[in-house]
This record gives C-alpha cells, structure tokens and sequence, in this order.
C-alpha cells in the first residue's frame, strides 16, 4: 500500500471501484491443465530413469531456480523440462526423447486459446459500467499472441504484461494509470499472485479458484484471512455480485461510468 492510503473495508472499496482488472491465464481461458499434460507425459518418457514423484519434485525445483532467469510460462517450463531430463536421465536421454520436449514447448504456444465459460458476456456487461482491464504475467511474445488469439481485446482499455505481480508491481500500474487504490479491483484464481498483493495495497480482490493451480501458486491458508477478499465459484456470478444488496443499499443506484477509451494498441510490458 502506497504511504498516506488509508486501507479500507473490502465493502467499502467494492462501492468506489471504477476499475475491474483480470487475470489472464486460468481467469479469462484455460492454461494450467495443458502444462500438467505435458508434465505427466515427460513424466511418463523419463520413467525408466526415476520414479516420477521424485521427478516431479526435481522439475518444480528447477522450476522455481529458473524463474529468475526465464521467468513465467511455456519457455521457461520447457527449459526446465530440457534441464531435469539431462539430469535425472545423466547424458542418457535420446536427443528424440529432447526433440519431443522441444516440439511440447510448440505445440503448448501454438495450441488454441479456450475460453471460460461465460467469459464474453461478462465483459459485455461490466465494460458498460466499469474501464476493465487485464493485468497478467508470463512470457510477452505469448502473453500478447494469447491475448489476441482469444478476440477478447476490444473489452479492454489496457492490457499489461508483467514479469512478477507482488505489492511493488500493482502499485506501479496503479500510478501509471492514475488509478487509486480504493477505486480498484482485480480478478484471478491465483491467491499468491491476485488476491493478496492487491488486498494489501487497499484494493479490492475477487477470488474465482480454478480447477488446478500450479504449485509455485500455492499460500499457506492456516496464515490468511479470507474475509479480506471475496470469493466467488465462477466468474459468470461477478456481475450479479456487484449489483446485489450485498454490495449496494436498498433503492442506492450503482453510477454510471465514463464511457471507455478506445484504444489502438492497449498492450503494455515491463
């Protein structure tokens, strides 16, 4: 939270929010379950070398070191790929058994973006009342194709692509865009990288789980508080939500909104 920001109640906040951002990947399409696809399938070719649980538990090592390198998405998973089966197999992995990986790492960028269910119609309805936004993080050349390739662009007043998404990174969007805190609200299935940052920078956060999370992903429930957020089970329930008595008092009108600002190329990257 930015100094002199007073943190407000999630209520309070969802009443003055002028502002909804989204996740991308798992929020607006499917992407999770295609990485565990493939997991299990490398799994299934380096078995002759490990038992696949302490593969597993190698990859997501490997993983979690080369973020800070190649930071999120396909490219850096297939690379972590590369570099478990040349550990675990000893220099005894086939350069066949490698170009499969390789040709997974294109079918994966290649592969056609699927929508949620409901997703358009619940953009239709909010970018009448709301300026919408997605804030996503991942590799920008994939990002950016996904984003195009899923036709939902024209929803959107902005579209940014960040290399991490803590505190620090959504404050930064938030100066860029002169958007305060109070006025804002993102949407996501990740706790560690949605829900939290946001809640503490005193904006306002909507949970929507996902069916699968990859583990980097995970938080310790014992140490949060869910009543800092709100959780819905699909995001079809969101406008719903925003217009419900929980939200609004009787007979008090939700105001209207300026009308969004067209925009030719609403991609934005740090």
């Amino acid at each position: 939270m930015e100094k002199n920001e007073k943190k407000q109640s999630g209520m309070e906040n969802i009443r003055n929010v002028r502002v909804i951002a989204f996740d991308a990947d798992d929020t607006l399409w499917v992407n999770e379950p295609m990485f565990r696809r493939v997991e299990q399938e490398c799994l299934e070719m380096l078995g002759g070398y490990a038992d696949p649980a302490s593969i597993r538990a190698q990859l997501f090592a490997v993983e979690q070191k080369n973020i800070q390198f190649f930071g999120y998405g396909v490219k850096g998973f297939i690379l972590s790929l590369l570099e478990t089966a040349l550990a675990v197999g000893r220099g005894r992995v086939s350069h066949i058994d490698l170009q499969r990986i390789m040709d997974y790492g294109q079918q994966m960028l290649a592969a056609p973006v699927v929508l949620l269910d409901g997703i358009e119609g619940v953009l239709e309805a909010l970018c009448l009342q709301y300026r919408l936004m997605v804030i996503t993080k991942g590799d920008l050349v994939d990002q950016e194709s996904k984003m195009t390739r899923s036709n939902l662009v024209p929803f959107f007043d902005h579209v940014e692509i960040l290399s991490e998404k803590d505190e620090a990174a959504y404050n930064r969007v938030l100066r860029k865009h002169g958007i305060a805190a109070h006025e804002f609200m993102m949407v996501g299935n990740s706790l560690r990288s949605d829900i939290l940052p946001v809640v503490n920078i005193g904006a306002t956060a909507v949970h929507v789980p996902f069916e699968t999370t990859w583990e980097h992903e995970d938080v310790c429930l014992s140490a949060i508080d869910p009543s800092e957020w709100v959780t819905l089970s699909t995001l079809a329930e969101l406008p719903d939500f925003l217009c419900s008595p929980k939200v609004w008092d009787h007979g008090e009108k939700r105001p209207k909104q300026a009308d969004p600002v067209a925009m030719d190329c609403p991609f934005q990257a740090y």
